[in-house]
């Protein structure tokens, strides 16, 4: 039985290795196709068409969360795209060096994070599975523009911070890319710890009276979603002196942040809130989202 399991996840995870390459291939395809394009829009459209192809495996799947990794795995490329133009001296930049490490660091550990927690293509996560409760027929629609195009979206515009940076050859470390590195690497260490110490607690069973789980739970609600927001932010932080002419690209983060606080907080709590008698003890004693002593 334990070996049968094993070869499952085994060919689950070959399944979606599969899907992220022809994703990867269909991206490199389209960007080959529109050469001639801006660097941003031809992005914009490898980007869209890798999501498509995973659009496709999860429909072939039955399972929407062949997409879950998409937001940790697409930024890594991105950067590479940026690094790559004409303009950029690439890997030579220390500052270039700098800047794609942290992105890495953060997509292997949220990558990381993904692949010990998933349970194969027989589990879906539970929000695509209230999604198609609610939309029946058109879930696959709704999947499509609401799971896979709404992320795909939002992580293109937060990885739009990289673009003047990597594509510049003279692109130069400051003493405002060490604040933004220092955030950078506290986001990734909250979302590291942040999972650990969940972990730790779903294993170990907690008194009754519990309600306030130990660690950086203590603190904020939602660590981890705290962390994702600022790991954003830090990327941006990269940019506003060095290009201030670039204070467009702000709009990435403030949409993420967006995104959590009006939608995955809400969602979260709400499904808490219907499994967890405890759980309203717990909102009403500990910081919704920015980190701060407990009530």
């Amino acid at each position: 039985m334990c070996y049968s399991a094993t070869m499952k996840m085994m060919k689950a995870f070959l399944l979606v290795i599969l899907a992220y390459m022809l994703a990867g291939a269909a991206a490199v395809g389209t960007g080959l196709w529109f050469h001639a394009g801006q660097p941003i829009v031809i992005v914009a459209l490898a980007d869209l068409a890798a999501t498509i192809v995973v659009f496709i495996f999860s429909v072939l799947t039955n399972n929407s969360s062949i997409y879950d990794p998409y937001w940790s795995v697409a930024p890594v490329p991105i950067a590479l795209f940026w690094l790559l133009q004409p303009g950029s001296n690439g890997f030579a930049n220390p500052r270039h060096v700098l800047i794609f490490a942290l992105l890495c660091l953060w997509a292997i550990r949220l990558t990381t994070n993904w692949a010990i927690r998933w349970r194969g293509l027989s589990h879906e996560d539970w929000r695509y599975a209230d999604i198609r409760k609610q939309t029946g027929s058109f879930y696959w629609p709704a999947s499509f523009v609401g799971i896979h195009l709404l992320p795909t979206l939002l992580v293109f515009l937060g990885s739009l911070a990289l673009w003047p940076i990597l594509s510049d050859r003279n692109s130069q470390l400051t003493w405002l890319d060490g604040v933004a590195a220092l955030v950078v690497l506290t986001a990734v260490t909250i979302e590291g710890t942040a999972d650990v110490q969940m972990q730790r607690f779903r294993r170990q069973p907690a008194p009754a009276e519990q309600v306030i789980p130990p660690g950086l739970w203590s603190f904020t609600r939602h660590p981890n979603y705290f962390g994702e927001v600022l790991f954003w932010w830090g990327l941006y932080l990269f940019v506003p002196l060095a290009y201030p002419h670039f204070w467009w690209v702000i709009i990435g983060p403030v949409a993420i942040l967006l995104l959590f606080l009006g939608a995955s907080i809400p969602l979260m709590e709400h499904h808490l809130l219907a499994g967890h008698p405890t759980y309203a003890e717990y909102q009403k004693r500990v910081s919704r989202f920015i980190p701060w002593m407990p009530r």
